[in-house]
């Protein structure tokens, strides 16, 4: 076996800006592919795509301004895949030389000999088809951003958050702070026997501080984190200017935020417990975003609405039967899947199955109207094409159907977020995410958040705690009265989540406005708890 090329960046911070690592480029890509795919194609596969990979990831915990924790890893390998008489196999290895890449193909293959003929064993009439894609050959593409994290010295990121931890600390009230930044490259080469061929490298990260204050005479105690969320950006995102609402610049307001978040966790601590019962809310886009996840994301992955996803957190509500028909939601409601979207989690230039990034609508005047699909669901139900929603977390892995950047849209002339306070007589603003439940169908749900201001008379009125809002997701989004303007408009996001057996990680984004919901049912947690 040929040495390897070393896994760690370029020490010049800051080169080639938006390039693929020359270092990825330095692995036998082409050879292996060619070596893989034409042994596919001998063994009789139809199809076999080849993917090789590297991801790193890196981490750095630190609690009370000073370390405590770091991890830097390295994921590397290759994977191929084939279909062989209607039925998938796979196969993953870790040796780059030719005679392994054939080797994994030859394994793949058996695989797919072996579940066909276990399906046909079992009377199953069932084959796999995959939608025709258009051919993409030898593209690059590379996600939005300025600066590596990984050319950042560690000595740096640790000194900027033991900093921003120190600030924190040295407000009154604040007892402990919490800080960590995770920091992913990923790297791509997809190669199949129809011709595509794409090489692809994305950058993400996500910065939490979270402060905490402790009661000394009677243990009690409430925390709370900044609402900064995870980007596809680089370093840039923590040290560079801040945008306005609606027109982001390339770092988030981390002073702004800081200076705020001792200030609102004492609000917090003295805050009335909320009284249970009907409210109008007024949601942030830092809280509405997780409502999408759970309640639109993972409903409208066809995989999941046909039962073909179960095991892992369930089906959906959203049936195919129901597709131009199910009222999901007000006539306010537009709700996009997008794989285009500058600086999303889930952007990307070609899906794990070559084919390019898309946007399409899921749902369309409050009525669903679409899917998440890959090539094999897009065929199997008739649309023709995919919408670019195969990915696989790693090169040890096959890729499944996953979420892509699902957003609710803006009003294009919407009301600020004072705006839609003003129609409030008795209601909730709540901001920042926290816990949440949702049934197995994606139904019935329950959302807490960071924090909670009572609004009377179209004001603010204070912060109110141990609150949660419940609703089915149809009550809940019919709900929707108003939806605010593109100034309102915030891209959340998660790096975790979850989805396949044996289970997979990916990182998705949700933009959103703020949106203002009618008569919601509210809990107090405390009570519900026996407390």
């Amino acid at each position: 076996m040929p040495p390897l090329p070393p896994t760690s960046t370029p020490p010049t911070r800051g080169s080639a800006p938006r390039e693929v690592d020359p270092l990825f480029l330095a692995y036998p890509l082409r050879v292996l592919a060619d070596a893989a795919l034409t042994r596919a194609r001998e063994l009789g596969a139809t199809h076999a795509d080849f993917r090789l990979e590297r991801v790193r990831s890196a981490s750095w915990r630190l609690r009370d301004a000073r370390p405590a924790g770091t991890s830097d890893s390295v994921q590397l390998g290759f994977a191929v895949r084939v279909l062989l008489d209607g039925a998938w196999g796979f196969a993953a290895g870790v040796d780059l030389t030719t005679d392994a890449a054939a080797r994994v193909a030859e394994q793949a293959v058996a695989v797919a000999r072996l579940s066909g003929g276990i399906s046909r064993a079992a009377g199953s009439a069932e084959r796999v088809e995959l939608a025709a894609e258009p051919v993409h050959r030898d593209v690059t593409w590379v996600s939005a951003y300025e600066v590596n994290p990984f050319e950042v010295p560690d000595a740096e990121k640790t000194a900027l958050l033991a900093g921003w931890s120190s600030r924190l600390l040295a407000a009154e009230g604040v007892s402990h702070v919490q800080a960590t930044l995770l920091t992913v490259q990923e790297n791509k080469f997809y190669a199949d026997t129809a011709g595509t061929v794409t090489t692809q490298q994305r950058i993400r990260l996500h910065p939490v501080l979270e402060a905490t204050s402790v009661d000394g005479r009677t243990g009690a105690f409430e925390s709370m984190r900044t609402l900064a969320p995870p980007v596809g950006r680089g370093w840039e995102y923590l040290t560079g200017a801040p945008g306005s609402p609606g027109l982001p610049g390339a770092g988030w307001d981390w002073d702004a935020e800081l200076a705020e978040l001792p200030v609102l966790l004492a609000e917090k601590r003295k805050a009335p417990s909320v009284e249970p019962g009907r409210y109008d809310l007024v949601i942030d886009p830092s809280n509405l975003w997780l409502t999408i996840h759970e309640s639109i994301g993972h409903a409208t992955e066809l995989d999941r609405a046909l039962g073909y996803e179960a095991a892992y957190a369930g089906t959906s509500f959203a049936t195919f039967d129901q597709l131009g028909s199910l009222r999901y939601g007000s006539e306010l409601m537009h709700v996009t899947g997008d794989r285009t979207a500058e600086h999303g989690l889930s952007t990307v230039g070609y899906d794990d199955e070559g084919v390019a990034a898309q946007s399409w609508d899921l749902v369309k005047d409050g009525v669903l109207v679409g899917y998440q699909l890959d090539r094999a669901m897009a065929e199997l139900k008739g649309f023709g094409r995919s919408n670019g929603c195969a990915y696989a977390d790693s090169p040890a892995h096959v890729p499944v159907q996953r979420m892509a950047n699902v957003s609710l849209q803006p009003a294009a002339d919407g009301p600020s977020t004072e705006g839609l306070f003003a129609g409030v007589e008795n209601g909730l603003y709540i901001v920042g995410d926290r816990s949440w439940s949702i049934d197995m169908q994606r139904y019935n749900f329950q959302f807490t958040g960071q924090r909670a201001y009572a609004i009377k008379n179209g004001e603010l009125a204070g912060q109110v705690k141990d609150f949660a809002y419940q609703a089915t997701t149809t009550d809940f989004w019919g709900s929707m009265t108003a939806v605010g303007g593109p100034q309102t408009y915030v891209l959340g996001g998660a790096f975790n989540c979850g989805k396949a057996q044996p289970g997979q990680v990916a990182a998705v984004s949700h933009g959103c406005p703020s949106a203002l919901f009618r008569n919601v049912n509210v809990l107090n947690t405390q009570q519900e708890a026996g407390h």
